[in-house]
């Protein structure tokens, strides 16, 4: 039901750039998927795939490291690709106008094999950021809204620290406790091992 491909590469933002590895996710079943951030490489994305149709790429937000592979995918599978439109402008710096997306919306339902994954706004990180939350497998896909060990960044452009802890309180932490949490780079998480540690996070941030 869920795979997972480490990809490496480069994070740019603000005149910076930095080495990341990513964790791309593969949901769905033998016939079908979806994925979650085209990050870096399309050719190990679509090995990983093994023939299975794509039927999404979904795209937790518009940070480069998360989106510079989507293009190749979706012209090697025709599988169209999915972003918050509150991302635009940094969508736009990576690919300009000239790579369509379908808007997605807090609520939205996606499927995949019998999986049903519903999008969840949160923005902090990125204005246009959402989670993916997964019921009947007891998981949430975070981006780099939730990590093992506290919110994703937020000092740089288009991000908020007050936001993404609204966000992470409102819309993650009322999950189930044990909600496995598959982030966008590193180890995944609990919702549980998370929850005790917003009061911490937020005296860390002021």
């Amino acid at each position: 039901m869920i795979g997972k491909v480490v990809t490496s590469g480069t994070f740019t933002l603000d005149g910076g750039t930095w080495d990341v590895d990513n964790n791309v996710w593969l949901v769905g079943s033998d016939e079908e998927a979806l994925v979650v951030d085209a990050a870096h490489d399309a050719p190990a994305i679509l090995a990983a795939l093994a023939g299975r149709r794509l039927t999404a790429i979904v795209c937790t937000h518009a940070h480069n490291d998360h989106i510079n592979a989507a293009r190749e995918l979706a012209e090697a599978t025709g599988a169209p690709i999915l972003l918050h439109p509150a991302d635009q402008p940094l969508w736009e710096m990576v690919y300009g106008t000239a790579v369509p997306y379908e808007p997605l919306a807090d609520g939205d339902e996606l499927s995949a094999g019998g999986v049903r994954l519903r999008v969840l706004h949160t923005p902090g990180h990125a204005p246009g950021a959402v989670c993916l939350h997964a019921p009947e497998l007891g998981v949430v896909f975070s981006g780099d809204t939730l990590f093992q060990g506290g919110p994703g960044a937020t000092g740089r452009s288009f991000s908020s620290f007050d936001t993404i802890v609204d966000s992470i309180r409102e819309k993650l932490l009322t999950l189930p406790v044990e909600t496995v949490v598959h982030t966008g780079h590193g180890d995944s998480t609990t919702i549980g091992d998370e929850a005790p540690h917003l009061q911490e996070w937020i005296s860390r941030g002021h």
